[in-house]
């Protein structure tokens, strides 16, 4: 007659390893305070029964859960997505688990949205905010439980922390770069009005432009997908070329680079080509792109950091950043650099 297998307890574990409950429960909570022989045993116990730690006991003993709650609104693109795992990545090295909330586009952000987070006792909430709307599920969850955004731009809510990478910075440095090639006319392909990184990388670039004292226009806004890239670049080719094109992310430049191939123009020596994200396989596009790369896994650890910091009451310590610096990745899709 089969049975239905038993959670493994903290005691199968004491009994295993042959010391006492409360040593077991040191090891796990203060494993500085046991001898290595011991606490090599019982975590050895451990590994072999394949015990884990009853999450909702450990809660109602410390106040703490250790588990932190993710709200996104499940978006595939790469930027999200990255950044999404990023975070889930530092949490577990922190020695926290997640739990992921998705926001669809038609839910209530002022009742209903992050319920579950806020039901599920996580000891605080990052949320991928990267358009505007999510600001309300920002509101609805930083009302009772510590949250930090991770955004290109504040979502206005007070009390939530924000941290994120430098978009606009990252703009500046496609438009010196393409000044340096010789470029002296750049169109931006832009993306969704309504998604920040969109909006920042649009502010860098028209802002580059000044300063640099180069012709240029936005078009679009886009749609984050190669079809938009596509039939902005279409429309170009009828009005006039520029001498590069620089797209809000890669999935746009790929769009930007197939109808610039239909056209039968070369890139980079008809029109030069960049776009934003170093997306998996950027590099074995004909020609390779010139993009943006995002530090995603530091944003996640910085994003946990500044989480935790609030969860503790700890300051901030001095020195660290807000925002991080992203770093241009010069490929085949733009001239080389003039030396002189």
């Amino acid at each position: 007659m089969s049975t239905v297998p038993r959670r493994p307890s903290m005691a199968d574990v004491a009994a295993r390893s042959g010391v006492s409950y409360q040593t077991v429960s040191r090891v796990l909570n203060e494993p500085d305070i046991v001898r290595p022989e011991t606490r090599s045993r019982v975590l050895e116990a451990i590994s072999e029964l394949g015990y884990t730690r009853n999450r909702a006991a450990r809660a109602l003993k410390t106040t703490r859960s250790s588990l932190i709650g993710v709200l996104t609104d499940g978006s595939s693109l790469f930027g999200p997505a990255e950044t999404t795992t990023a975070i889930e990545t530092a949490a577990r090295e922190a020695g926290y688990s997640v739990l992921l909330t998705t926001v669809g586009a038609d839910d209530d952000g002022d009742r209903e949205v992050g319920a579950e987070l806020l039901g599920s006792g996580a000891d605080g909430i990052l949320v991928v905010a990267a358009h505007e709307a999510m600001v309300p599920a920002v509101a609805a969850v930083a009302r009772s439980t510590p949250v930090v955004a991770v955004s290109a731009q504040p979502p206005r809510v007070p009390g939530v922390e924000v941290v994120g990478v430098d978009q606009r910075l990252g703009a500046r440095q496609v438009i010196e770069h393409l000044a340096r090639t010789g470029a002296r006319s750049v169109v931006h392909a832009a993306g969704p009005a309504n998604w920040f990184d969109a909006r920042a990388r649009r502010d860098g670039f028209e802002q580059a432009l000044q300063d640099h004292g180069l012709d240029g226009e936005v078009l679009g806004p886009g749609d984050w997908t190669p079809r938009s890239g596509y039939d902005l670049t279409n429309a170009l080719v009828r009005d006039g070329l520029p001498d590069a094109i620089f797209a809000a992310n890669d999935m746009m430049a790929i769009g930007v680079m197939h109808a610039l191939h239909e056209h039968r123009l070369r890139i980079p020596e008809d029109v030069a080509v960049v776009g934003y994200d170093n997306t998996l396989g950027a590099e074995f596009l004909v020609p390779a792109l010139t993009t943006v790369a995002q530090p995603f896994a530091e944003l996640g650890r910085l994003a946990l950091a500044r989480l935790l910091c609030l969860l503790e009451g700890r300051t901030v310590p001095v020195g660290t950043p807000r925002t991080l610096p992203p770093r241009l990745v010069v490929r085949r899709s733009t001239r080389p650099e003039r030396t002189h």
